[in-house]
């Protein structure tokens, strides 16, 4: 078995298990019994110092199961959604794997899909002659013309 895919296994068993009540409630718990051991110690430095390497650590340790949760979590949703876009025949193909695309043309996708929106909730309907994907729109409209990103 592979580094990487011991890491895979180990981070979705242990979000499984951080993202469970009993987990909350074991954390409950160890601050309930460092609260307690507190005038044991005489609320010492140490006894402050172990609380507080403890959650950093863990906080530390947290930080990259959920980014690494997210990111899974992200990729499968981008790859359903791109299936969706692919199974459907009215739906525009250049908006598949619309994430890879620079940030310049994301925003001229999502202004063109603001006017769109913005047409549909004051009753405009889509002319026909209105192209499908923002690189065909001509230019002889100015409205049109900060919208049109470059070829996906």
């Amino acid at each position: 078995m592979s580094l990487r895919h011991a890491f895979e296994r180990g981070a979705k068993a242990a979000c499984r298990f951080t993202g469970h009540p009993l987990c909350f409630g074991l954390a409950i718990g160890v601050v309930l019994a460092w609260v307690v051991a507190g005038p044991l110690f005489g609320f010492s430095d140490t006894w402050q110092l172990v609380i507080n390497t403890g959650t950093t650590i863990i906080t530390f340790l947290m930080v990259f199961l959920i980014q690494n949760s997210q990111n899974r979590d992200a990729a499968a949703v981008q790859i359903k959604l791109d299936e969706l876009i692919r199974a459907t025949q009215a739906a525009e193909d250049a908006l598949l794997d619309l994430e890879e695309l620079d940030e310049d043309t994301l925003e001229k996708f999502r202004q063109r899909y603001e006017r769109l929106a913005r047409n549909a909730r004051i009753g405009r309907p889509r002319s026909p002659d209105e192209p499908s994907f923002p690189e065909d729109e001509d230019t002889d409209h100015e409205e049109d013309s900060a919208a049109r990103p470059a070829s996906p």
